[in-house]
């Protein structure tokens, strides 16, 4: 037995460092004083600062954030709606076939998606002239549309082990149906509503397949903008934009869990 767990953490530290150890690397190289990545030439924050100077990631960079919040706050909200729907209404008509679709972007190939909804808004601009072109819309658009599958299957699950007798006792006590479901059902649901929000936003914030169909000229998003960089050799710049991404989202996450711990905390 103390042979097998050896091996067994053996095996884990070895898979945690392949999965780790570039991340690592990226964040040590961008603090390189060399042009050359893989070169070490000193310590330095030159990178960090030539950022600023750099008006067209920085032009990406807030497209990007921007598009993430919306895209996440409307997929979080739809999300929530369509979970409650399927968890609370059991006479939906197509209630199987809803399910199917909602799940369907989870396992379709981004480049199936993309490609799709690129035929959507050209065939919507032929029909209806709208969108009249592509750009900053309509990739919000396809990121609520995939990512709001992910929202729905995070409030579902939460929903599975709620305890629906406080909403009935709030009910039993006068409160009415839309004060229960604001003051009752949206906390209980507060960590999962989280947790869909930030990982939409995550989702948003990293894609760039189906970015890379359904945006136009002058909407270029970081991770585009960062692969066409990428393909002329990777810079140290890159390693940079990179680390405060990372940066970004250890915050995020870490103040997602600290809230979530506070919440049970206090109902314990």
């Amino acid at each position: 037995m103390r042979r097998r767990s050896i091996f067994l953490i053996s095996v884990a530290c070895f898979g945690y460092a392949l999965l780790y150890m570039p991340i690592v690397s990226v964040v040590v190289y961008s603090f390189n004083a060399s042009r050359l990545v893989t070169l070490w030439g000193g310590f330095s924050t030159r990178w960090y600062v030539s950022l600023l100077s750099d008006d067209k990631l920085l032009a990406a960079a807030f497209l990007s954030l921007r598009i993430a919040v919306v895209s996440a706050t409307l997929a979080t909200a739809l999300g929530a709606i369509v979970a409650l729907a399927l968890h609370r209404v059991r006479r939906i008509p197509g209630r199987i076939l809803l399910s199917g679709m909602i799940t369907a972007p989870l396992v379709m190939p981004e480049i199936i998606t993309g490609l799709s909804l690129l035929f959507l808004f050209i065939s919507m601009a032929s029909l209806i002239g709208w969108p009249a072109s592509r750009g900053a819309l309509t990739i919000t658009i396809a990121h609520v549309t995939f990512s709001m599958a992910y929202v729905v299957v995070v409030v579902r699950s939460r929903l599975a082990v709620m305890d629906e007798s406080l909403e009935e006792a709030a009910m039993d006590l006068g409160g009415r149906p839309l004060a229960v479901f604001f003051d009752v059902t949206v906390p209980m649901l507060l960590p999962a509503l989280l947790s869909g929000w930030l990982l939409a936003f995550t989702l948003s914030l990293d894609d760039l397949v189906i970015s890379s169909f359904v945006s136009g000229p002058g909407a270029t998003t970081l991770p585009m903008l960062i692969f066409a960089k990428v393909k002329l050799g990777v810079t140290p710049d890159i390693n940079a934009i990179t680390t405060i991404i990372i940066g970004l989202v250890i915050v995020a996450v870490t103040t997602a869990g600290l809230v979530t711990n506070r919440r049970k905390a206090a109902s314990a």
